[in-house]
């Protein structure tokens, strides 16, 4: 997936100002008799401390934590490679000091190469061959594993640990991306921590190396991408000491990254790209080791009908083994997930989902979302105050706040205010509190489609009497090409009347259509968007026509029922031309203004030449309006869209 950038936090911390200042005693650290420092914490947020700001002083030293697992069937567990930065005062002064751990397979360097997969075929055909990307160089000298989050921490008074992903850089094993040994080794780092696991000095020797003397044993995570999903998998272990977790943009669900509802689908940016791809792209471990796991891994577990399977997309216990949803009622932590809600590389629905399901078991989560695309960390202040709090035990009030943090955009106004000039580019906002999202007071609204999609159909309260309109595939169009013409017989377009105040939507929109194809397998995709629509503004809500996407494969129609997370095992079937089939699927959660003077509306299509496979030009689908609508979450329901001048 590349996750497509290796995004190193670095966070610059604003502190805020003003006339009460609260200083504090951590809890749970410990320094020597006299005058020796300790973590100092302003308005509840850890403060640079002038003396552990000497990097001179700074503790560094790396060793090798040893695991559960013996990912390369070498007969021996693998052992994953641990550094660690910490203030000097944390060995000659007995200071302890709680930790932040990062976690990546790319600290090690990945493949400079590019070999995905060839979209260009039929669904349901096996794809062409593809070639291996070549190696990532491999630095067995290479000791000091990356520096980042360490500038920022130490000097307040935190330990910094990094380790190596599994069948990368120095650590032991195989690369499975997303497979039990990538989820779990930061379980034993954490463990080590603790004591309770053991760290040695060397990649294969018997000395072993502590850190309870210098370590409260408070563990907080955070990473973006696929530094970010490592985090929420080592808290979906439950691990005693992980106290607090933020993963930006994190792929919880590597079938919901590479898949959609059955339909083989790329992220954004990456087309064509699968497990195997990512696996060549990371696996910078021993070469001597690499044909041993690329047997065992990428050409075995990976490989065939019951690995990726591009053939048909269907879900199947290979990717059951990849999603953290099933985990997440082990999680003790606190946990802040932070996301874009315009992010199509990992789409926001990652996050979402965990959110959902931690918010229902009553679990310790709150939510940050942005108008941005991939990675955005919450503001440095409100990450100070979490790891403040959860690892120092500082009581700044961070778990009482609301759960939901959403930065809504600059040029957006609330339903009645005037418009305001519209700005060109995105303009940063600060998130605004929330109870819950969606936010309170999103209602969902059930319209329906009326003739003339091929030019633009209406969207009505009440479902059509009849009638079935048909669009022609054709991947050469791109979404937005068709979501900006007049009138296209490659896709189906249907909207409102143009608003005169502004609608807020927050949430999840539905699907649910009754379909039938000209084909025995089609792709089917469904894109919410404004009009006029404009593209050429990215970034900024206003003026973007696109709100959210969302795909499905018809062949899966008898799993597709009630929208929500796609995890059945039924295989699809080839469709009978002519045939009519029922389905019903979600589009990517969102957050987002539509000001007056547009029109939201529908469009369906089949191929998304961005996303999906690239068949040949020519299938038909066809759509039963009677049969077919759309479940959009507005905020004020129909009372809102009344007012805003659709009757």
């Amino acid at each position: 997936m590349r996750f497509p950038l290796r995004l190193p936090v670095v966070l610059a911390v604003t502190l805020v100002a003003g006339s009460q200042r609260a200083m504090a005693q951590p809890k749970g650290s410990s320094s020597g008799p006299g005058s020796a420092p300790a973590p100092v914490f302003v308005n509840g947020m850890a403060q640079v401390v002038p003396a552990f700001q000497d990097t001179t002083t700074w503790i560094r030293h790396d060793l090798w934590v040893e695991t559960d697992f013996d990912s390369d069937r070498d007969g021996k567990k693998d052992r994953v490679h641990v550094d660690v930065t910490r203030p000097g005062q944390s060995e000659r002064d007995g200071l302890k000091v709680s930790i932040l751990y990062g976690s990546s397979p790319y600290f090690a360097g990945t493949s400079r190469d590019d070999s995905n997969w060839d979209v260009k075929q039929e669904l349901g055909d096996q794809p062409p061959t593809r070639r291996a990307l070549a190696a990532p160089g491999y630095q067995p000298n290479r000791h000091r594993i990356s520096n980042a989050l360490v500038n920022e921490w130490v000097p307040r008074g935190f330990a910094v640990v990094h380790s190596e992903a599994t069948g990368t850089g120095l650590s032991a094993g195989c690369a499975t991306v997303g497979d039990y040994p990538e989820r779990a080794p930061m379980k034993f780092v954490v463990d080590w921590l603790n004591g309770r696991a053991k760290g040695f000095t060397t990649p294969t020797g018997t000395e072993q190396v502590s850190a309870t003397g210098w370590s409260t044993g408070k563990v907080g995570m955070i990473g973006t991408s696929y530094e970010g999903t490592l985090p929420l998998a080592a808290a979906t272990t439950g691990v005693k000491g992980l106290e607090v977790v933020v993963p930006v943009s994190p792929n919880t669900s590597y079938y919901t990254y590479y898949r959609a509802n059955g339909l083989v689908r790329s992220p954004g940016g990456y087309l064509g790209e699968d497990v195997d791809v990512l696996y060549d792209f990371i696996a910078s471990g021993d070469p001597i080791v690499r044909a041993k796991c690329d047997g065992i891994w990428k050409n075995g577990i990976m490989a065939g009908p019951k690995g990726q399977d591009r053939a048909t997309g269907d879900f199947n216990d290979f990717w059951s083994k990849r999603d953290l949803l099933p985990h997440v009622k082990n999680i003790k932590a606190a946990v802040l997930l932070a996301h874009g809600l315009n992010d199509y590389n990992v789409t926001p629905d990652h996050s979402v989902r965990i959110y959902n399901e931690m918010k229902a078991r009553g679990l310790p989560v709150s939510i940050y979302l942005h108008q941005g695309g991939h990675g955005g960390n919450p503001p440095a202040d409100m990450l100070n105050r979490w790891f403040s709090h959860y690892l120092y035990g500082v009581d700044n009030g961070v778990e009482k706040e609301p759960e939901a943090w959403i930065v809504q955009d600059a040029s957006a106004q609330a339903p009645g205010a005037v418009a305001a000039a519209p700005a060109r580019g995105r303009v940063a906002t600060a998130p605004k509190p929330f109870a819950s999202f969606p936010v309170p007071g999103s209602v969902p609204v059930v319209l329906h489609p009326a003739a003339g999609g091929p030019r633009i159909g209406a969207l009505s309260y009440t479902a059509a009497g009849s009638g079935a309109e048909s669009l022609t595939d054709d991947v050469a169009f791109s979404g937005s090409a068709l979501a900006s013409a007049a009138q296209s017989p490659n896709r189906l377009l249907y909207a409102t009347p143009a608003f005169t105040d502004t609608v807020h939507i927050s949430g999840t929109a539905r699907v649910t259509l009754r379909v039938s194809a000209s084909v025995k397998a089609a792709n089917l995709s469904v894109w919410l968007v404004m009009l006029p629509y404009d593209s050429s503004v990215v970034g900024s809500q206003s003026h973007r026509g696109s709100i959210t996407h969302g795909w499905a494969d018809i062949q899966n129609a008898k799993s597709l029922t009630k929208g929500g997370n796609y995890t059945s095992k039924k295989a699809g079937k080839p469709l009978e031309a002519g045939k009519f089939y029922d389905l019903t699927f979600d589009l990517e959660p969102d957050d987002e203004f539509v000001p007056a003077g547009k029109q939201l509306a529908v469009m369906i299509m089949s191929s998304d030449r961005e996303f999906t496979l690239w068949p040949k030009a020519g299938a038909a689908l066809t759509i039963d309006l009677a049969k077919s609508s759309f479940t959009i979450p507005v905020v004020g329901g129909v009372d809102a869209l009344q007012k805003a001048g659709m009757r």
